[in-house]
This record gives structure tokens, sequence and C-alpha cells, in this order.
């Protein structure tokens, strides 16, 4: 278990952040974030932290390599293959003995591997940093210290944004943090911290009980519950960590990029992804999607190119076909709205509810435990049959008051407000800049907010069990 997420915010972040401070040089700060990042990971992977330290000295020296010898291509190639072997043995090798058990009907043994923590995530950025020093987007980084810093910066480390190399290499070397900075991550840190105890910890309970619930149980009132449960909870666990990571790297003097833009105001299903989790989006249409072709060789390479990136996406988050479906019916989505044009002319009023629809009944086979069980509960979705007292009480069970309140707060929050949040950065910044008072009462207010907000989750996690976020996982 990572740092339970009380000690987290009460000790270890002040703590951390108090030293970063007092540290008189660069290279003090660094080593202080290198040997932080690492007792992060360790106090929940003690074993897996010598391998995340493996990868980030494996591709320390496969870049370097590119820089003294004429064979870049034998040393990408040998950073990939090692980088993706690492990945599948950890992650994909009892999936894959169990599918070949389930074809073939053969008895194969199969292990258990306990999965490294946000292994994807790492693996990923490595991956990204040899990339692109191959095709000379970055240099090979000549200090050690500071790839395994990148790769391991404890904010992003284990549920991302995945981060590229070329975004924070002249942060690593020269970084400034003032009050303004500081404050502004920090309250970009609690509110993803509120997102996730506050809204996506409650909706998740009833999520999870209509998932965990026995089938005779759930009638189609139970599963739209169920259903837009997790399709709230999944986004603000998610896009809550990415603030947190987002705020904790502006403390520090790092500029992390946005990985949400409010999808659920999307009006297709490739606006979605423009909009959700945009780090991993960009990386496979930078590093996979491209390299196979695009959009440049003809309708039907570009409709096989996508529907091979979302394969790898739907695979990228877990080892189970759930996860590789919800990828290949993204994939089919986005295709059918390359094959009729006449999509991108619906208005956006009329075509995000359809949009929505895709988006909840695929999240539907993300978050079931078998095909199986996706497939059961979309059709309990869709069939209106007449609920009998157990799942009607299935239902009315999850209809807490805190539940509609929460639930009422994320629907409201998921709403595109960028206008509202545009204008009160804009006017804090202007203030600061110009010495105006009308900055004054805006920064109070979300001073005062944001310590509300802190202390309620604390009461909140002092009073729960664990509840680690979805993408720990991946």
């Amino acid at each position: 278990m990572i740092f339970s997420s009380l000690g987290f915010v009460s000790v270890f972040l002040p703590v951390v952040f108090l030293l970063h401070c007092l540290m008189p040089g660069m290279r003090c700060k660094n080593g202080l974030l290198v040997a932080a990042s690492l007792l992060f990971y360790a106090y929940g992977e003690p074993i897996y932290v010598l391998l995340m330290v493996f990868s980030a000295g494996f591709h320390y020296l496969a870049a370097r390599l590119m820089d003294a010898c004429p064979y870049k291509k034998v040393s990408l190639s040998v950073a990939i293959a090692v980088n993706l072997g690492l990945l599948a043995f950890f992650k994909y090798a009892a999936f894959s003995l169990r599918s070949w058990n389930q074809v073939f009907g053969t008895g194969i043994k199969e292990v258990e591997i306990s999965l490294p923590i946000g292994i994807s995530f790492f693996t990923f950025q490595a991956l990204s940093y040899v990339i692109d020093v191959y095709y000379g987007k970055v240099q090979a980084q000549k200090s050690f210290w500071k790839v395994l810093l990148y790769i391991a910066f404890f904010p992003q480390l284990i549920a991302g944004p995945i981060v590229k190399y070329r975004d924070i290499s002249q942060a690593l070397d020269s970084r400034r943090i003032d009050l303004g900075q500081a404050s502004s991550g920090m309250r970009r840190f609690i509110c993803g911290l509120g997102k996730k105890v506050l809204i996506a910890n409650t909706v998740g309970q009833a999520a999870d009980a209509v998932f965990g619930a026995p089938y005779a149980d759930i009638g189609t009132c139970a599963a739209w519950i169920g259903a837009v449960a997790y399709m709230l909870q999944i986004y603000y666990d998610f896009s809550g960590y990415s603030d947190m990571a987002i705020g904790l790297g502006k403390m520090f003097g790092f500029q992390f990029q946005e990985n949400f833009r409010y999808p659920y105001g999307a009006a297709s299903v490739k606006e979605f992804w423009r909009r959700w989790h945009i780090s991993l989006s960009t990386w496979f249409q930078e590093y996979l999607y491209i390299p196979l072709g695009g959009n440049r060789k003809g309708r039907i390479r570009t409709g096989i190119n996508k529907l091979v990136v979302f394969f790898f996406t739907g695979l990228w988050h877990g080892a189970n076909w759930t996860f590789v479906i919800w990828g290949l019916y993204h994939g089919f989505f986005a295709s059918l709205e390359d094959l009729f044009p006449f999509v991108k002319k619906i208005p956006k009023a009329v075509a995000w509810l359809p949009t929505m629809l895709v988006v909840c009944v695929g999240f539907v086979i993300f978050r079931a435990d078998t095909v199986s069980q996706g497939f059961f509960l979309i059709r309990q979705m869709f069939v209106f049959q007449a609920t009998g007292n157990q799942d009607m009480s299935l239902a009315i069970r999850q209809l807490t008051p805190w539940f509609l309140t929460m639930g009422a707060v994320g629907l409201v929050g998921m709403a595109p407000i960028k206008p509202l949040a545009s204008w009160v950065r804009d006017t804090i910044q202007r203030g600061e800049e110009t010495g105006s008072w009308k900055a004054i009462p805006l920064q109070a207010m979300l001073g005062i907010g944001s310590v509300g907000i802190l202390m309620w989750c604390m009461v909140r996690l002092s009073g729960s069990t664990y509840n680690p976020f979805i993408y720990f996982r991946f």
C-alpha cells in the first residue's frame, strides 16, 4: 500500500515541501525529491522500487549510447524490447496463460505475479524519453539522477499524467518557486483531493454495490444507478489525481500538462478522447498512430490504424478482455464518425446525449469484472423490465442523502465552467501584477474555501478505510 492519504497530506507532503524550500541549491533540491520519491514508492512496493531504479538506469544508458555510437537504431530497439518485455511479464503474463488455457483447453499452471504499482505510467515515460532522444527532440541527459527524478517523481509516479521528458527537462536544471505559485499549486492539489475523497469515494460506493450484487438483484433502475455512479467515480477519481499531481508539481516548480478538459462536455467520441486522459491519448498518437501512418495512407488504412491504437489503449489499462473490448468499442465509434461526415454537422446540443450514452455504456464494460457481467448489466439498462422487491431495494439503498448531494455536485462540476475559472484566474493574475486590491477578495475566498475542503477531506479520511485511486492498478 502506498502512503495512506491522511499520512501523505498531514506528514509526508508538508515535510518534503518545507525541506525543498530550505535546500540551498538545485542539486540538493533534486536530491531531496529523488530520495522522497523512492521512499514514497518503497513504502508500498519495497521490492519493486529496484525495478523502477533499474528501468531508469537502463534507459539512461540507452540514451547515452545513442549519443556515443552510430548504432542508434539498435540501442532504441533494445530499449523498447526490454521496456515492453518488463511490462508484458509483470502485467500480461498471467492473463496470456489464462487466455491460452481457455482457448485451447490446456492446463498450463498460471503464475500469479504481483503487479508493480504505476508500471504502465513509468514505463511509458521511459519509452518516450529514449524515443525522443533517438529522433533528436531532446538531448540525452548526462546525469543519471535527473533521469531517475524524471521517471520516479512522486506526484505523478503511480497514476499519471504521463509526462514527456522534454516538458520538464528545463525545470530539472533550473526552476523558480514563489509564494503565488506554491499557493496556486496547493489549491489545485486540494481541489483534486476533494474530487477524490468527497465525490469519487461517495458515488463509488454505489457503483461497487451494484457491480458486486447478485444478478437477480439488479434491475433497470439499479443498473442505471451503477453505470452513472461509476461514470462519475472514474472521472472524479482520475481527474482528481491528475489535479493533485499538477498541483504538487507546481508547488515544486514543475509545470505538467493538463490531463482532462471537461470530457463529459464532448459531442463526439473523437472529441471525448481529445479531452479524456490527454497524456495517454497524445502519447499513443505521437508514438504509435503517426508511426503507423496516421491518416496519410487512405481511409481503410486510417481506420485500421485507429483500431490498433484503441486496442492497445484498452490493453494498456489492464490484463482483462473487458479493457480490450472497451478500447475496440471506442475505436468502432470513432471510425464510424469518420465514415459518416454528416455527424460533424449535427448541433452539439443534439449530439451530446448520444455521445454520453456511448461513453456510459463503454464504462460499464470497463468496470465489469468479466465480459459476461458487462453485457448483462448493459442488457439490464435497456430492457426496462418491471422491478421486483430485491432489485428495487438495491436501487433505493444507494440513494442516500449524501450520495444524492455528492452526485448532484458531481453532475454540476463536470459541466464546462471554463469561462468562470478563466475569469477568476485572470483577475488574480492581473491583481498580482498591478498590485490591485480587486484580487484580494477572490484570493481570500479561494483560500478559505481550500482550507475548508482540506479540513473536510481530512475528517472523511480519518474515519474511512483505505480507498486507493482506480488508476493505481494500471
